[in-house]
């Protein structure tokens, strides 16, 4: 039997890269997944489509985490079509470098109310219907050991991030739900190559820096969290999974 089998998750900013790896890595384990958008609904449909055609069960379901009827609905649905909900996956997240004199207010709140805001608003939902053996996995980074320039603004969200984590875990840990995140090294991504980060100088310091020797895939990272989602990790809770290939 499939380690997720019988499973519900739900895994925000699911459309492409990294959410849609996971995704279809949970439900390849078993789980019934509903991919999450915020505006690519055509990527979000390939994804959902990928998941059918293996024997999987999803659905897309579009919405702006940053936002409480959105983060509700998302939610929502996945209880009203699958009937209970036991994974949560915040995946969602945005990144845009900016050097100090360059931060500005919407730079700050651009990030801070997806990457933070947006995880809060989703998990306070996923709260109310997780039961014992709930797992929440959240997306957070290696920047936050690795403090690189330019980051400021994105590496603080991610910190936020793996705070919350340890707090989350406390306040859930009495209702026998686990919560815990995965920190990615580089990984290449639709995301990384639209900013032009493959075949850059800062791509090739990324691999110097790494003792595997490589730029991470979205896989490398969907087995991780699909770990964390299983049984298998019963007994972790509070943690942060750096999976960067050594890089730190």
């Amino acid at each position: 039997m499939s380690k997720l089998t019988g499973k519900v998750a739900v895994v925000t900013g699911a459309s492409k890269g990294i959410g849609a790896a996971i995704a279809k890595a949970l439900a390849a384990q078993g789980a019934s997944v509903v991919v999450n958008y915020a505006s690519s609904r055509a990527g979000a449909d390939k994804v959902v489509a990928e998941i059918t055609a293996a024997g999987g069960k999803a659905v897309a379901v579009g919405g702006d985490v940053s936002k409480a009827a959105d983060a509700k609905g998302i939610i929502d649905s996945a209880v009203e079509t699958y009937g209970r909900l036991d994974v949560l996956v915040n995946n969602s997240g945005v990144y845009e470098f900016a050097a100090l004199e360059e931060i500005t207010e919407a730079h700050f709140h651009k990030h801070f109310d997806v990457n933070v805001l947006g995880l809060l608003l989703v998990t306070q939902e996923a709260a109310k219907h997780l039961g014992e053996g709930g797992s929440i996995v959240n997306v957070s980074s290696v920047v936050t050991r690795i403090t690189p320039a330019t980051t400021a603004v994105y590496t603080a969200t991610k910190g936020a991030v793996d705070a919350i984590t340890g707090v989350l875990a406390k306040e859930l840990g009495p209702r026998k739900i686990r919560v815990n995140s995965v920190n990615p090294g580089m990984v290449e991504t639709e995301g990384t190559h639209t900013a032009g980060v493959m075949g850059s100088d800062f791509e090739t310091w990324a691999v110097s820096t790494t003792p595997l020797g490589r730029i991470g895939q979205p896989d490398d990272i969907a087995d991780i969290v699909a770990f964390l989602a299983s049984d298998d990790a019963r007994w972790l809770t509070g943690e942060s999974l750096i999976a960067s290939g050594g890089s730190r």
